[in-house]
């Protein structure tokens, strides 16, 4: 039996799933994602599903990776030091786009050459200066960007830079015209340096992963997902890892359109930390067109156009009393839930929690718990005196926040060292509401009861309770997560539709359609769409989530797995792109170097053009779709051509013919 491996890493779990195609899954399993070392979690999600399929590793014919390490690494400002090579751009060129930002402080070498937009060269490359100071940098960095003027119409300075810096350095190089056909340098630019930046860290990953498979004794090819949602092999991935930006989040939207069958839909995607929110159109995820943001930094990658918010299972939970009555506030933060931790840790958990509810008077910090984290890879630089005090004493082991903290002083230094990847807290979650209402049952359920218990007892400004129970507290809880959800699909909903404005979910009219509320007037506002839950809460949330929204809830077999399911089922997909201009009255050129010399093929009709840049496109996506994985790959040529009408009279502007090649994974076997 012919069997692929899917494995996803989120930011709470690491998923595996062993997928047939014709029977579906056969075996599936989690470990807790570990941030610091990503390779942990995927070994232990690899072990613990071929532990639980009665199949030999031999059937595993594919193996693909969707990861979280590129987008967490942008966010966090990781990666390799990398030299920039800027050729042919002005002296403020370097500022756009946040360009300075990126580069860190990392060497940037300016070099005279480019191009005009018509690919003719504005100065010779100057060789002789980047002889220079590459060899100067080379010793103090990972690897090189390049990026041209107006390389996408002429890369032969970004292919004579690439060559000579492999040469002397041996370092790895990244070209913008590699990345992206589209104009705009700095941009290109900006995300040539983040490529480079990511190439050792998704090399370690993808060595990690091979060692796993070579454990195992898997013998198949190793995939990873891009944050279009389409396959690339491992071996394009080391190269081109600023592609796998949102590749768990593509990944997802590629499983549930999978699972369903649906053509077009919502998908919102709800983890420990986050919930995603895309839209599927036509059985394909809807991308982005100006480039993934992530990390505050506008890329030129294709990537799905996805909402993310910090929504979560394990969202912390604060009650507010500011007001006129309490409220809740779920997340943004992440916390651990009580319930997980007691599993650890139960003696310790369930002494705390009793002593707690002993007292008459509710603690500022009952039912909250510091966890020291043993290498997060977070840095202790720039911590004040008291901040590295507290740190010791939180490092002795896991204790209650009250018993740590001395003072509102020592409160403000906790989230501190909590944002700074330092410390985690553990306190009540939906999670621990879903095991009090008895929904899901994974962990330690007394545990969560009386952090329950706990909260609920806190008064508001007029000394009442906050919530009757557990029980009443835990449907409080449960149902303003679900409120919250809908709100964020309807919010995304709307900017689809062309709707400007923040959190238009609030706004009065769209609160009495979610509320329901009906007098002379029936407000009703519903999704013309079904919502697809996924996410291993998904079932226990998302029912009463598409009720809110008045669609059809769709809740997939597997949708705890999805993700790691859209990793496997997705197809290879490249595409190339070749430009058509017009430098004079009867000439046309197309822009393609197919061997780097720098000769362009000029014609003398568009029709001749088209010809020969079909021939191009074609050619160059099949050798992409080849070199990522993909068997018996399958093109569909497009083309967008602009005119002007100038006194009645139509003028040809320019054109892009655009070959897209894409066919399934290449199996081994």
């Amino acid at each position: 039996m012919q069997l692929s491996l899917g494995i996803d890493t989120g930011g709470t779990y690491t998923d595996a799933v062993l997928y047939h195609d014709e029977h579906g899954v056969i075996a599936k399993a989690k470990s807790l994602t570990t941030r610091h070392d990503l390779a942990i979690g995927i070994a232990g999600a690899v072990g613990s599903v071929l532990s639980s399929a009665a199949t030999p590793a031999s059937d595993i014919a594919l193996v693909s990776l969707s990861t979280t390490l590129a987008t967490n690494a942008l966010v966090e400002g990781r990666g390799g030091r990398v030299a920039l090579v800027f050729i042919g751009f002005g002296g403020n060129d370097a500022e756009r786009a946040g360009l300075g930002e990126a580069m860190q402080g990392d060497p940037l070498i300016r070099l005279a050459g480019g191009h005009n937009p018509q690919g003719d060269a504005l100065a010779l490359l100057d060789i002789e200066t980047l002889s220079r100071e590459a060899t100067r940098v080379a010793p103090t960095v990972s690897g090189f960007a390049v990026t041209a003027q107006f390389a996408t119409r002429n890369p032969e300075h970004e292919i004579a830079a690439r060559d000579l810096l492999r040469e002397l350095t041996g370092l790895p190089v990244t070209c913008g015209h590699e990345l992206s056909a589209k104009l705009n340098g700095p941009r290109r630019a900006l995300t040539s340096v983040l490529n480079a930046r990511l190439i050792g860290l998704i090399t370690g990953l993808i060595a990690a992963a091979e060692a796993i498979m070579a454990q195992h004794r898997i013998d198949a090819p190793l995939m990873v997902v891009r944050g279009d949602g389409a396959l690339m092999s491992a071996a394009v991935a080391k190269t081109r890892p600023i592609e796998t930006i949102l590749s768990g989040p593509a990944a997802s939207l590629v499983g549930a359109a999978y699972l369903t069958g649906v053509s077009d839909a919502i998908v919102s995607d709800i983890g420990g930390t986050t919930t995603d929110v895309a839209l599927v159109e036509g059985g394909v995820p809807r991308l982005d067109e100006r480039g993934a943001t992530v990390g505050g930094f506008q890329t030129m990658v294709e990537a799905v156009a996805m909402t993310t918010v910090g929504l979560g299972g394990d969202s912390e939970i604060t009650v507010s009393i500011a007001g006129a009555g309490p409220a809740l506030v779920l997340g943004p933060r992440r916390v651990v839930p009580i319930c997980m931790v007691a599993v650890d840790h139960p003696e310790l958990v369930h002494r705390i929690l009793d002593q707690q509810l002993l007292t008459d008077i509710p603690g500022e910090h009952d039912a909250r718990f510091v966890l020291p984290i043993t290498d997060a890879g977070a840095s202790s630089s720039g911590l004040d005196d008291g901040e590295v005090q507290l740190l010791g004493r939180a490092r002795a082991g896991v204790m209650a926040v009250g018993a740590l903290v001395r003072g509102h002083a020592d409160v403000k230094r906790l989230d501190r060292l909590v944002s700074r990847g330092l410390l985690m807290l553990s306190a009540f979650t939906p999670t621990d509401a879903s095991h009090v209402l008895g929904d899901h049952l994974a962990f330690d359920r007394g545990a969560a009861a009386k952090a329950a218990r706990l909260v609920a007892r806190k008064r508001d400004l007029l000394g009442r309770r906050v919530a009757p129970g557990d029980h009443e507290l835990a449907a409080w809880v449960i149902a303003t997560l679900q409120r919250r959800s809908a709100e964020i699909v309807f919010d995304v909903a709307l900017g689809i539709d062309g709707f400007e404005g923040k959190q238009l979910s609030r706004q009065p009219l769209m609160a009495a359609s979610l509320e329901g509320r009906r007098g002379i007037v029936d407000v009703a506002a519903r999704l013309t769409v079904p919502i697809v839950g996924l996410g291993a809460s998904a079932g226990i949330y998302y029912p009463d989530v598409a009720a809110l929204l008045r669609t059809e809830g769709v809740i997939p077999a597997d949708a705890d797995v999805a993700n790691a399911i859209g990793a496997v089922v997705g197809r290879v997909s490249t595409h190339h792109d070749v430009y058509v201009s017009q430098p004079a009255r009867g000439r046309f050129r197309v822009h393609h170097v197919p061997d780097g010399s720098g000769s362009l093929d000029d014609v003398s009709t568009f029709e001749q053009a088209r010809v020969v840049a079909t021939r191009y496109a074609t050619a160059e996506a099949l050798r992409l779709a080849d070199i990522a994985g993909a068997a018996d790959a399958q093109v569909l040529v497009t083309e967008v051509v602009n005119t002007a009408h100038v006194e009645g009279e139509e003028f040809f502007v320019d054109a892009t013919i655009t070959a897209r090649a894409s066919g399934r994974p290449r199996l081994t076997r």
